[in-house]
């Protein structure tokens, strides 16, 4: 029944975002594995639209911050004001207070305003004048930015980075694609058609089922072999952390958890990773020249063997 629900939200999602499911996927993923996503993209892709589809197909309360160099922490966590009314003080929560927050161009904020996500992010609570306050269950975010305009911006620091599960992108769509946007779009936006498929107590309880799907040693081989491999290559300055570890094992068993299975297969890993790691590592100043992030963990995933599937049941 659960499964059912899944897909019926991943086809919810896909009548709007058109010829994305493996962004899609990834998303879902994400969520599940009680992570947060970055979506890296060039404007007008669709990423406000993802998120919103998202809230909608899971019954969310849906909050949009849009990050701008004029934007305080407490315009995030919220605060205490003055009611002259009462003669007290009372608090205004902020828009981090929902379950699914997109903090839209993120790194147009400055660096003390994108700190007041990180203690959200990691402990899923908001202290707000030193009292400190748990944030929704399910808590989910989605940050955007823009990967070409440096203008005006503030580049998220490698902490805040880790604390995002994956980095996505959108992209560009193919022809057809594109005339079957145009096609659904023509009369009215599909989003208005959106009805709820899950509820927040079901996802927390898939994000609980996550938990115990199995995950053999060898698969705990072949996820420490990658990790070890980002700290020893000679490209990277700064590999996957032990959180990053953590996140890339509950990553691959939502994975296998979407696709009804009891236990994290290789190529579960394997799907996961570049968007794990991309954002993670750190090229040193020689490498930068002349490979990307994303060439060095395509070059890691080749080197590393995978164990054959017989074993990780």
């Amino acid at each position: 029944m659960e499964n059912q629900k899944l897909e019926q939200l991943l086809q919810s999602i896909n009548r709007v975002i058109v010829g994305k499911e493996e962004q899609t996927q990834l998303l879902v993923a994400a969520l599940l594995a009680r992570g947060h996503v970055l979506l890296e993209d060039l404007p007008g892709m669709g990423k406000t639209m993802l998120a919103k589809t998202l809230a909608q197909g899971i019954g969310g309360e849906f909050r949009r911050i849009q990050f701008t160099s004029d934007l305080l922490p407490s315009d995030v966590v919220g605060l205490h004001y003055f009611n002259p009314q009462t003669s007290e003080f009372e608090l205004r929560r902020g828009p981090v207070f929902a379950d699914v927050l997109l903090a839209d161009e993120i790194n147009r904020a400055t660096p003390r305003t994108q700190s007041g996500l990180l203690e959200c992010m990691e402990e899923r609570q908001a202290t707000i004048e030193g009292i400190t306050l748990p944030l929704p269950p399910a808590f989910f975010v989605i940050a955007t930015q823009n990967p070409i305009e440096s203008e005006g911006t503030y580049p998220l620091p490698e902490a805040q980075l880790d604390r995002f599960l994956f980095r996505l992108s959108l992209g560009y769509g193919r022809r057809e694609e594109s005339r079957e946007m145009l096609r659904r779009f023509r009369s009215d936006s599909p989003l208005e058609q959106i009805q709820p498929v899950l509820t927040i107590e079901d996802v927390m309880t898939m994000q609980q089922a996550v938990k115990e799907v199995h995950v053999s040693q060898a698969i705990e081989d072949y996820v420490i072999d990658l990790v070890e491999a980002t700290r020893e290559h000679k490209s990277i300055e700064v590999g996957i952390s032990p959180r990053a570890m953590l996140a890339l094992v509950r990553s691959a068993q939502a994975l296998a958890y979407m696709q009804s299975r009891s236990f994290v297969l290789p190529d579960d890993v394997k799907r996961v990773v570049p968007a794990l790691f991309t954002h993670r590592i750190v090229l040193t100043m020689e490498a930068e020249l002349h490979i990307s992030e994303s060439e060095v963990v395509a070059e890691i995933l080749q080197s590393v063997p995978a164990p054959v599937e017989e074993g990780v049941q």
